[in-house]
């Protein structure tokens, strides 16, 4: 069962959490009580493929799912759209450094890894359910998972699609990755705002039960893609047992050992997902947070006080701007004994007057498990140029956040623990930057090519990164530009819900 983080709605079975997204009274789902992964079933699960290791992990969480159902959900999401073999490979940096590639799939970004599952999970959620209405799926983006989720919904019947993100606040291509999205059931719509504005506004209307109400009056009911539905978080902690288990059965470590995960993170979302593993019993020494110039999240681990009344950057890694990261309400409530009382306080002053403190034991619970920090502008291209030229190895600016502040962390403690750091995307997705930090002056490299206009510049990028690293371009972005836009919906900020009914064609 699953309950709510601030106890204000009854528990619901995993189909009817992963159906509704989040607590529809406020507050997220939480398994009630989060299964154990012995010793001895995790060396078992040595040599297992991905997708074997998934079922395992997935049936833990979901028992009213059944495991012919759960392999059939793995077997569509994983049944060749990936163009790795493991899935999600490791590649030896040094001794001790592990990189997890997620960015194989579809999209080239870390968030196929649920996304291309989770439509899957929710389709059969609504069979169980005997869901009449059709499912409308709001997701808010910050630039990887409008397009993953757009990938992994388009075509599924009885659901609609509708992503939300920052208008001229996500790179070139995640934008026109999101909108040459074909499918009948998709529509995309930039927002005049940033992440947070698309977030917090698709929040508010699943808090709105006078407008789900009359959503529901005209056959329609509202779910989430974000990680605040459990149906996405659940499939990131795979990848987290897939990645220990794979460096045991490559002599790297002993069953048993501890090791570290770096997460270059803005939502909490997949750091959270790592954490869960580790509760379940999966050997981690310490996870690290990885924040850019939005450093909210590092200022919050290191102080005890969330204040997200600040200035807003728009950074070269733009999946992790972010002021406000939903999934730190999970995390909070497991740290700080599963208080209900104290989440809906602290939630609420965080609407209300923008920040608040959680005191020392719970700020003391998080340090024995956390460590977090920030990289710069400067410091990641740096770190990106730095790598390459060290190992020849291609870093995004996400990727690189993570690299930069591992690097801080080491410095600090000393620590020569194993450890995996994750890529959240292909090095292509944000081609320019990560050719500025090779070549130099990114003016310099923009006026030796001869298309400089647009986003036909940043595919013309494309190929000379590829040039450049001597690496194809990723499958999911060879001859994006050549695709026609099928979706041109821009909004202001304080007219979502208006959108999500012009397009649903209904008057309030």
């Amino acid at each position: 069962m699953y309950i709510s983080t601030r106890d204000n709605y009854p528990a619901v079975s995993a189909a009817e959490a992963i159906k509704l997204g989040m607590v529809p009274t406020g507050g997220l789902f939480v398994p009630q009580d989060i299964p154990v992964l012995t010793q001895d079933e995790l060396n078992l699960l040595v040599g297992k493929t991905y997708q074997e290791v998934a079922a395992k992990i997935l049936a833990l969480y979901l028992d009213d799912y059944t495991s012919g159902e759960i392999a059939g959900c793995i077997y569509n999401a994983y049944k060749g759209n990936f163009a790795h073999k493991e899935i999600t490979p490791l590649h030896q940096l040094t001794d001790s450094t592990y990189i997890l590639e997620l960015w194989h799939g579809p999209t080239a970004a870390f968030k196929d890894m649920a996304l291309q599952l989770m439509p899957h999970l929710l389709s059969l959620a609504l069979q169980k359910l005997k869901v009449k209405e059709e499912m409308v799926i709001l997701v808010a983006t910050s630039g990887d998972t409008g397009k993953a989720a757009l990938e992994g919904f388009k075509d599924v019947p009885g659901l609609r699609i509708i992503c939300f993100y920052p208008y001229k606040g996500v790179s070139q291509i995640q934008e026109r990755q999101m909108v040459t999205t074909e499918g009948e059931n998709t529509y995309v719509v930039g927002v005049e705002g940033n992440f947070d504005d698309c977030q917090n506004a698709v929040k508010a209307l699943f808090a709105d039960e006078a407008f789900r109400s009359f959503l529901a009056e005209q056959g329609f009911a509202l779910s989430s893609a974000n990680s605040i539905n459990w149906g996405r978080l659940l499939p990131q902690i795979v990848y987290y047992v897939f990645a220990y288990i794979n460096l045991i059965k490559e002599g790297r470590i002993k069953l048993g050992e501890k090791i570290n995960f770096v997460v270059p993170t803005g939502n909490f979302g997949n750091i959270l997902a790592a954490w869960y593993a580790g509760r379940m019993g999966l050997p981690i020494h310490k996870l690290i947070c990885a924040s850019n110039e939005n450093k909210v999240l590092t200022d919050f681990f290191r102080s005890g006080v969330y204040e997200k009344n600040r200035p807003f950057k728009q950074t070269i890694s733009p999946s992790m701007d972010i002021l406000i990261s939903s999934n730190l309400e999970r995390f909070l409530f497991e740290m700080n004994g599963r208080d209900a009382v104290s989440i809906t306080t602290w939630m609420k002053d965080l609407q209300e007057i923008g920040h608040f403190a959680v005191g020392e034991t719970v700020q003391k619970a998080i340090n024995e498990i956390l460590w977090a920090g920030f990289a710069t502008e400067e410091q990641t291209l740096a770190t990106i140029k730095e790598i390459f030229t060290k190992y020849g190895y291609t870093l995004d600016t996400h990727t690189a956040v993570g690299m930069k502040v591992y690097e801080q962390y080491v410095a600090e403690t000393g620590d020569e623990t194993v450890t995996v750091l994750d890529s959240t995307a292909s090095p292509f997705k944000f081609t320019a930057s990560v050719l500025e930090a090779l070549t130099g002056s990114q003016l310099t490299l923009r006026d030796s090519l001869n298309d400089r206009n647009g986003t036909t510049e940043e595919f013309a990028l494309l190929k000379e990164l590829s040039r450049k690293i001597d690496m194809p371009i990723h499958p999911a972005l060879q001859d994006l530009e050549k695709k026609p836009i099928l979706h041109q919906r821009v909004c202001p900020k304080g007219k979502i819900k208006q959108e999500v009914c012009n397009i649903l064609k209904l008057e309030l």
